[in-house]
C-alpha cells in the first residue's frame, strides 16, 4: 500500500521543450551561414573588398551564437530525465537565448566601433562585387529567418488550455527563448544585408560613401535594442522572477475561493518555457487530503509542478493562528 502511494505522488521532471523540427531547422541554418560565411570572406579577400571581410566575420560570429542554440537543444533533450536537475533541463532553452542576446551585444558593438573608423576614415569600396555578394548574403538570410520564424511564430505550447482562466490566453504567446534568439541573429544578419545595399547602392550612384558606415550605426543600435529586449526576458527567468501578476492572483483566487483557505505564502517561478512550479503555503480551520488542493490547481495546465503546504488555523480572540 505504501509504494502505491508513494507511486501516485511521482512524476516526471521532464519540463523542457519538445523542439525537434525547430533543432533540425537550426542546424539547416548553421550550414548555409557558415558557407556563406566562408563566400563572403573569400570574396572579401579576392576583391579587396573590406566590407565583405567584415560581414563575413560578422556572419562568423553568428555561426557561433546559432552553434550555442543547437546545443542548447541537445543538451535539454540528452539530460531532460537526469536527477541530477532539480526541475529538468527547461531553463536550459533561456539559458541559450541569454547566451545568443550577449553575443547579439558583442556584435552591435563591434558594428557600432567599426561604422564609426570608416565615418572618420573612409575606405575604397568595390561597389560591383560587394553589392552582388550582399544580394546573395540577404537571400540566405531569408531562407534562413522562414527556416526559424516559421518556428518561431507557432512554436507555442498548444497542450491543451484552460477555458476557465484567462491567463492561459496571455502564456501562449511566450516563446522558446533558444530559438527567439537564434531567430534574432538571423534577421540581424538579413538586416545588415538590407542596409548594406541600400548604402553600396547609394554609393555607387551619388557617390556617398558615408552611407555605408551610417547605415552600420543604424544597424548596431537596432541589433542593440533586439539584445537588450532578449536579456530581459531571459534574465528574469533564470533569476527565478515571478511570472505575471495575473497568474499569482488567479491561484490565490481559485485556493481561496474553496472553504475559508487563505494563502499565507505563494512562489511562482519558469521552470521551462511556459511552464512553471509552485509552492503554496496556506491555512484554514478545516485541512482536506492534499489531493484536494491538487484538483483546485488543475485548470492551471502550465503549473506543471507544485508543493503545498497545508496548516490548521485556530482562532484565538477571532484571529487565525
Amino acid at each position: 500500500m505504501h509504494s502505491e502511494t508513494l507511486a501516485q505522488w511521482q512524476h516526471s521532471h521532464d519540463f523542457h521543450l519538445e523542439s525537434g523540427k525547430a533543432e533540425r531547422r537550426t542546424t539547416y541554418v548553421i550550414l548555409l551561414t557558415a558557407i556563406m560565411m566562408v563566400v563572403e570572406i573569400a570574396s572579401g579577400y579576392f576583391y579587396g573588398s573590406m566590407a565583405l571581410l567584415a560581414d563575413g566575420w560578422h556572419m562568423g560570429t553568428h555561426v557561433a551564437a546559432l552553434g550555442i542554440a543547437l546545443f542548447a537543444y541537445r543538451y535539454a533533450r540528452r539530460h531532460a530525465n537526469n536527477p541530477h536537475f532539480s526541475f529538468g533541463t527547461g531553463k536550459v532553452s533561456p539559458l541559450g537565448g541569454f547566451a545568443s542576446a550577449v553575443a547579439l551585444a558583442v556584435v552591435a558593438l563591434m558594428m557600432g566601433m567599426e561604422s564609426i573608423i570608416r565615418l572618420l576614415s573612409p575606405e575604397t569600396i568595390h561597389f560591383n562585387e560587394a553589392i552582388f555578394v550582399a544580394i546573395i548574403g540577404l537571400i540566405v538570410n531569408l531562407l534562413s529567418a522562414w527556416l526559424l520564424g516559421h518556428d518561431h511564430h507557432h512554436d507555442h505550447y498548444h497542450h491543451g488550455h484552460s477555458h476557465d482562466h484567462s491567463h492561459d490566453h496571455h502564456d501562449m504567446h511566450q516563446h522558446d527563448h533558444n530559438l527567439r534568439g537564434a531567430y534574432l541573429h538571423v534577421i540581424a544578419d538579413a538586416l545588415t544585408s538590407v542596409l548594406a545595399i541600400v548604402a553600396l547602392l547609394c554609393g555607387k550612384a551619388f557617390g556617398w560613401i558615408w552611407m555605408d558606415a551610417m547605415m552600420g550605426i543604424v544597424g548596431a543600435l537596432v541589433i542593440a535594442k533586439w539584445s537588450l529586449g532578449l536579456l530581459r526576458d531571459t534574465g528574469g527567468i533564470l533569476l527565478d522572477s515571478t511570472p505575471e501578476k495575473e497568474l499569482a492572483n488567479q491561484v490565490y483566487q481559485a485556493i481561496e475561493s474553496d472553504a475559508d483557505n487563505k494563502v499565507a505564502d505563494l512562489h511562482l517561478w519558469h521552470v521551462g518555457p511556459n511552464r512553471y512550479a509552485a509552492i503554496i503555503s496556506l491555512v484554514t480551520h478545516k485541512p482536506r487530503d492534499p489531493s484536494h488542493y491538487k484538483q483546485l490547481l488543475k485548470p492551471f495546465k502550465h503549473i506543471v509542478h507544485s508543493t503545498i503546504e497545508v496548516h490548521q488555523c485556530t482562532t484565538v480572540d477571532g484571529a487565525c493562528t
